[in-house]
């Protein structure tokens, strides 16, 4: 369409000089700016390069049980990205309650990782590296991104 477009404009009213500048300009609506998750293209654009190590984790001291799991309710909510929100927010909402302090302590791991690559992760996308290939809590998020029983998901309330 837009090839169209272009010719039909560079063919009528436009001077070669003018002609120029319309292609020159229009050039980057060929590519899409936001592609769409799980396409090749996003897949690629989202990808965390394996030289970056991962962010060291805040300290906290003498932080109770039910700060944490408060804590960690919110940072799966509040992450960024749509995608990401609704399948952590959810995860957190069926398993925070039935989670030890450990496996708490790893999911507060794993929401230091970049918003994409947990969700490709989850979703099978993208292979996880070493730290958390062999997960039990990865394996559960997966599980729950399947969603078999094909429930149909909304943000839970704060």
């Amino acid at each position: 369409m837009l090839r169209q477009l272009s010719r039909t404009l560079t063919n009528k009213a436009l001077s070669p000089k003018h002609q120029r500048a319309w292609i020159s300009t229009t050039r980057h609506l060929r590519a899409d700016p936001w592609p769409l998750p799980h396409t090749p293209e996003h897949v690629a654009s989202t990808t965390t390069p394996d030289n970056v190590a991962p962010l060291p984790p805040l300290p906290r001291p003498n932080e109770s049980q039910d700060t944490l799991r408060t804590r960690l309710v919110y940072q799966s909510r509040k992450r960024g990205t749509l995608e990401s929100d609704l399948l952590l927010s959810t995860f957190a909402r069926d398993q925070l309650a039935g989670m030890s302090v450990e496996e708490m302590r790893e999911y507060d791991k794993l929401l230091d990782e970049p918003d994409w690559d947990i969700y490709y992760w989850a979703t099978n996308k993208r292979e996880p590296p070493e730290r958390w290939a062999n997960s039990p809590l990865l394996e559960k998020l997966r599980v729950h991104a399947r969603n078999e029983g094909k429930v149909v998901r909304k943000m839970p309330a704060l």
